[in-house]
């Protein structure tokens, strides 16, 4: 595998290719749109909504939590995770300047149709 060369980028591209990385797999998607609509910390209940198997939640879980996206905190013998209100914000805010960048005008009339 080639070296990447992400010091050629900027801090904010190189965050934002992180966090597409990370949303890249339908699962951890499912995970998310899961907690967002229950809008509360989840134990042990991802199984029964996601549909795969626990080790398999929980490395997608693990890779959501080192984004930044979920927190965990441990109760009894469970860990318990939920949305980070911060992070999300942050994330949500990158992305809709992201999107909102492109002016219609930019493109000739004609061009790429």
């Amino acid at each position: 595998m080639g070296i990447s060369k992400t010091d050629l980028f900027t801090k904010k591209q190189n965050e934002m290719a992180n966090i597409a990385r990370v949303l890249g797999h339908p699962a951890r998607i499912a995970i998310l749109q899961h907690l967002v609509k229950i809008n509360a910390c989840i134990c042990n209940d991802f199984v029964l909504e996601i549909g795969l198997a626990q080790p398999t939640i929980s490395q997608h879980l693990k890779e959501l939590k080192q984004a930044g996206l979920i927190k965990g905190s441990i109760e009894g013998t469970s860990i318990c995770y939920c949305i980070d209100p911060k992070a999300w914000d942050k994330y949500k805010k990158l992305f809709s300047d992201f999107f909102t960048d492109l002016n219609e005008t930019t493109c000739a009339p004609g061009c790429c149709q």
